[in-house]
């Protein structure tokens, strides 16, 4: 049975990515099923039921006695307008709000459109659990001791300095440091960077755990207006820094979290200078770079850096395993200011799976599984926007993400997500309301979607109970 659902979700997502990548164009006929039977070696009824889920996701229609079409596109929703944000900066209050919601989109039952988690069956787990067998047999003394003071493993060192080629790079070595995640690499930044009661200016709408870092650090946010589709203002962050009240930027220039806008070269050059010349610090959390839906990679505001005021973080958990627990910043003049503050909170990082990672990095298994990564992420936003048009409200605007896996979603005015999150759950639904991506409180009527599943029925039946929820 699990086989059987395996290939049929295949097949799915192999046809509905020749048809959102525009290769098959509305109004024409897909093979058919005989065709696809003999030639995929599948069961006619795996086949019908690879069908039956296209047709759930809007992508195809069934015609009597002649086969399977690609549906004409609906209209697209209108996306998101940027937002005007208060003019002072504001002492956050998100955390336990945040963790309600968090804990309740995990319960048994509960569709995950909550956590910006990718599913398992996405990630190279069977290569990764191979890669610790080898590396414990090779490297058997690495569990006889440890350290508390952070050990950074040169061959993934030598991984990172490599990977940073493709971001106008590449960066130095002695940059970076090795930590066990992202979020600790944006939190050893502020540490640095940053004292209690310091002002730091955030995209609006935000991503939630950067407010929750803030606000466990003492700090004010200053929320600054970001375009769903190029960014955060820098026209905005130009006046937000004339003052010098602000003493750092934490930003997700690329396929921003919730946004999923993409900031464009000349306003990450814009955004370096302004910032170096009027000594604000800029910490980047670059985890989604690699995922981006364009021809190439983006790059990070880091690549514009002349002057090391860049701190450059990211991690692997949304490309190959959130259990891995390594991330790294690449700090800049930061730098020993970041190291000291690891060694103090959490000392050395895992040798281990440093090593492992390093190995998978040096393979060429790594770059071809990003690329069906960036290809399946895709198409499972394009079809969360499709369930989203039919099911949701008209008046819903959408984003239109350019990377990642999460979609930002603004509902009409009287409907409060937050108020709704309650009834949501008790129907099986999770989603995280929009307003804890903002420190003022903004966004009640908006909310964000997990895509980092594959677009099965049951995914776009929990898309529909929420949808009717909202029904007046």
């Amino acid at each position: 049975m699990e086989t059987r659902l395996l290939r049929y979700e295949t097949l799915a997502e192999d046809l509905g990515g020749i048809i959102v990548a525009g290769n098959l164009r509305p109004g024409e006929r897909l093979p058919s099923v005989r065709r696809l039977s003999r030639e995929r070696r599948l069961s006619v009824s795996t086949v019908l039921q690879a069908l039956r889920q296209l047709e759930d996701r809007g992508l195809v229609e069934a015609r009597p006695q002649s086969g399977y079409f690609v549906r004409h596109a609906a209209t697209r929703r209108p996306s998101p307008n940027a937002r005007s944000t208060p003019d002072e900066p504001v002492p956050v209050d998100v955390s336990q709000r945040l963790m309600r919601v968090l804990q309740s989109g995990m319960q048994p039952g509960v569709a995950p459109l909550a956590a910006a988690l990718p599913a398992s069956t996405l990630l190279p787990l069977a290569a990764l659990q191979r890669l610790y067998g080898g590396v414990a047999r090779r490297h058997p003394r690495l569990l006889e001791g440890g350290s508390h003071i952070n050990m950074d493993e040169p061959a993934l060192v030598r991984q990172l300095v490599l990977r940073s080629v493709a971001w106008a790079g590449p960066l130095a070595a002695d940059e970076f440091v090795i930590t066990n995640s992202c979020t600790e690499s944006l939190s050893l930044c502020l540490r640095a960077a940053t004292r209690a009661g310091d002002t730091v200016a955030v995209e609006s709408p935000a991503y939630y755990l950067m407010l929750q870092l803030i606000e466990t650090l003492g700090l004010k946010a200053l929320e600054i207006p970001t375009d769903p589709r190029h960014g955060l203002s820098i026209e905005a962050l130009d006046l937000a820094t004339r003052d010098g009240k602000v003493t750092a930027c934490l930003l997700v220039p690329n396929a921003s979290n919730p946004l999923g806008s993409m900031m464009p070269d000349e306003n990450k050059r814009r955004l370096a200078k302004l910032t170096a010349e009027r000594g604000v610090a800029v910490i980047e959390d670059d985890i989604y770079g690699d995922l981006h839906f364009g021809a190439e990679r983006p790059w990070p505001i880091k690549a514009f850096d002349r002057t090391g005021n860049v701190m450059l973080c990211s991690s692997f958990s949304k490309c190959l395993s959130p259990a891995l627990r390594i991330g790294f910043v690449a700090g800049g003049r930061y730098r020993p200011q970041i190291a000291l503050q690891k060694t103090i909170t959490s000392g050395g990082t895992n040798s281990i799976t440093q090593l492992v990672l390093a190995e998978y990095l040096e393979s060429s298994a790594s770059e071809r599984h990003l690329r069906g990564l960036r290809r399946t992420y895709e198409r499972q936003v394009e079809a969360m926007i499709a369930a989203v048009t039919r099911h949701f409200p008209a008046a819903t605007r959408v984003t239109e993400p350019q990377g990642g896996f999460v979609l930002w979603l603004e509902l009409p005015d009287d409907i409060d997500t937050t108020a709704l999150h309650s009834r949501a759950i008790a129907a099986g639904v999770a989603y995280v309301p929009g307003e804890l991506f903002s420190a003022s409180g903004m966004y009640r009527n908006c909310l964000r979607l997990n895509c980092g599943n594959p677009h099965t029925p049951e995914i776009d039946d929990a898309v529909r109970r929420l949808g009717a929820l909202m029904a007046p």
